[in-house]
């Protein structure tokens, strides 16, 4: 028998630490009756004289930071049933939430530090993935060649969308939360594996088809994408590279759902880094012979590697549980559970309209002069980093989400949303006041060397600063559809959003790239997005989590208005230094000076705790240094 854990050992992969276990005598006789099934656990009475249960080895406290009590030496009244909190036997605790309460809900402390976790692996692959473009840039410029794997590197673009960050996860989460649920209340068999022996053959199949065909029908796909492209069979190669991330795509994107479901963060945030590093190398190993090929193949091996990141975690999560004799995991198609799929048809379906924005953006610059596309990706790249980071708090409290959703408790679903909503859309205002007033400065310091010209970076600021201000809108569009699928069901309201906003997108880029450009390419990017996001809150009442919208639109107009004080600020600032690093640093604290003190001086909900906390954290370094 396992001895019970009494160390305090943080968890490697959320920095948790659970709470030491104190075994507690239990009376002669004393019979457990199950007075209550939650969703995760089974309550137990046990009727005894000092009110005592056994402890179980896997029960912990709350910490005393939390003033709660060890549940196994809880005392009740005398006379009143002892009522204790134990997994069924040979069960997990599903989802398995360190730190969490009784009910299997994540601590306040346990969501920080799996976000903290999330985003920083998620800036350094942010950081990989600026060399990524730095050195495409270096390497092979803006010019027929870029455009020309740009075309190609929509495949991956796609992919990550449907079946890493949007698509397959809304409906893999919430299935596998499920089976989780049931494997803790002890139904027979084991329904997390059952799972996995139900869909995971049978995507993978679907994902090899699909790369397959995209493989085969590479001419078909570059001349329907990018009709006016100079060099089109180059394009064709890289697309035959690219087709294979459908299949590693995919299966990186059901390891990331399933670790995600488990309360487990830190392979899936670490995939992008892995990604980067392979296309990175590629490049500058491949490049002198390869060409913009090399890149191709970059993304190739890239998605390999994603699947190999995961795969030790993966594999430990689905064996932790051994099957009790008699226990028998039903194979594909013999009674295994299966996907929902009227949801995964409405999440597939919402992710391709998202990402087909980029198809479209695509489609109109390639009847523009050559750079065209490669100018639009640069900035896209760079505007969307604040937009990236601000979701990283979503992709941990999705699961909490539907958690709440599924146990009937929709006040703490609004609650965490609003939470989300206000946290997610202060920080993407300052990043998008940041990259309006510092655009020239960021892309001369990332991209302007090698075949990188100084017109290239004008070019590319200047569509960068129109990009930005669709953020809020991608960023609330990503909060909130995460609110509508959180419980499982099948909707078509956030597909019949995305569809009116890219409509928008397609009719004000066709009525302006003839005039404009790239510029009006960008700014019917940034209209389309802001139109899904108005549709998709003023429908979460009815059809999402109920939010009260007067509220968020009241809260979200206080950042808002500090960004657009901080952003012209920060831009005069930024255009006094000659260089560009002083430029930005200047620029940059500009902008976080102004936007702090606006959004204090305008009451945004998140900018006071946060002055509060440097207050704190300065006074106790003073205290520490001058003491």
């Amino acid at each position: 028998m396992t001895a019970p854990r009494t160390d305090e050992s943080p968890s490697p992969e959320t920095g948790t630490t659970p709470g030491p276990v104190t075994p507690g005598p239990v009376t002669p006789g004393a019979h457990a009756v199950p007075v209550r099934a939650e969703s995760d656990h089974t309550v137990l009475a046990y009727p005894s004289p000092d009110h005592t249960a056994p402890d179980h080895p896997d029960l912990g406290h709350k910490g005393p930071d939390r003033g709660a009590e060890s549940p196994g030496r809880r005392h009740d009244p005398p006379g009143e049933p002892r009522a204790v909190v134990l997994p069924e036997a040979g069960a997990t605790a599903a989802p398995r939430w360190p730190s969490g309460d009784d009910r299997g809900v994540p601590s306040g402390r346990f969501v920080a530090k799996a976000t903290l976790l999330t985003a920083s692996l998620s800036i350094a692959a942010a950081v990989l993935g600026l060399l990524r473009d730095q050195s495409l840039a270096r390497l092979f410029g803006a010019g027929r060649g870029t455009d020309a794997f740009l075309v190609a590197w929509t495949v991956p673009e796609f992919a990550a969308t449907l079946l890493i960050e949007d698509g397959l996860a809304f409906a893999l989460i919430p299935a596998f939360s499920m089976a989780l649920t049931r494997r803790a209340q002890g139904v027979p068999g084991d329904p997390v594996r059952s799972l996995v022996a139900g869909t995971l053959s049978r995507l993978a199949l679907a994902f090899a088809a699909v790369g397959a065909l995209l493989a085969l029908a590479a001419p078909q796909f570059v001349r329907a994408l990018a009709p006016g492209l100079p060099d089109p069979g180059l394009a064709v190669d890289c697309t035959r590279l690219t087709a294979t991330c459908v299949l590693s795509f995919g299966l990186a994107g059901y390891g990331s759902a399933v670790l995600r479901a488990h309360g487990r963060f830190l392979a899936p945030a670490g995939i992008y880094i892995a990604y980067n590093l392979g296309i990175v190398t590629a490049m500058y190993a491949l490049g002198a012979r390869w060409g913009v090929r090399s890149a191709a193949f970059g993304v190739a091996a890239g998605g390999c590697l994603m699947v190999l990141v995961q795969l030790p975690s993966l594999v430990r999560e689905l064996v932790r549980r051994r099957p009790e004799r008699g226990d028998r995991v039903p194979a594909a198609g013999a009674g295994a559970p299966s996907m929902n799929v009227p949801l995964l048809a409405t999440v597939l379906l919402f992710a391709l309209c998202r990402q087909s924005q980029v198809l479209i953006e695509r489609f109109l610059a390639s009847s523009l002069p050559a750079g065209a596309i490669s100018h639009l990706n640069y900035a896209q790249k760079v505007a969307q980093i604040p937009m990236t980071l601000s979701m990283m708090l979503c992709t941990v409290t999705f699961p909490v989400v539907a958690r709440a959703l599924a146990e009937g408790d929709a006040e703490r679903a609004r609650i965490r949303v609003e939470r989300d909503l206000a946290v997610a859309a202060t920080l993407v205002l300052l990043g998008t006041a940041a990259v309006v007033a510092c655009a020239p400065q960021l892309i001369c310091l990332l991209f302007q060397r090698g075949a990188f010209t100084a017109a290239d970076t004008a070019a590319t600021a200047g569509v960068m600063r129109v990009y930005a201000l669709g953020l809020l809108g991608q960023t609330l569009t990503g909060v909130l559809v995460r609110s509508y699928f959180s419980a499982g069901r099948a909707t078509w309201y956030p597909v019949a959003a995305m569809t009116a906003g890219i409509v928008v997108t397609f009719w004000i880029g066709a009525w302006t790239v003839g005039s404009w450009g790239v510029t009006g390419i960008a700014a019917a990017n940034a209209t389309g997005i802001t139109v899904t996001a108005a549709l998709l809150l003023a429908g979460m009442r009815r059809r999402g989590v109920p939010v009260r919208t007067a509220r968020v639109l009241r809260e979200l107009s206080r950042p808002l208005r500090a960004a657009a004080i901080a952003a012209p600020a920060g831009g005069l600032v930024a255009a006094l230094p000659g260089a560009a690093p002083a430029g930005l640093a200047a620029g940059g604290a500009t902008v976080t000076v102004v936007f702090v003190l606006a959004g204090w001086a305008l009451g945004a909900q998140e900018i006071a705790p946060l002055l509060r906390t440097v207050r704190t954290r300065t006074r106790r370094l003073a205290d520490a240094v001058f003491r």
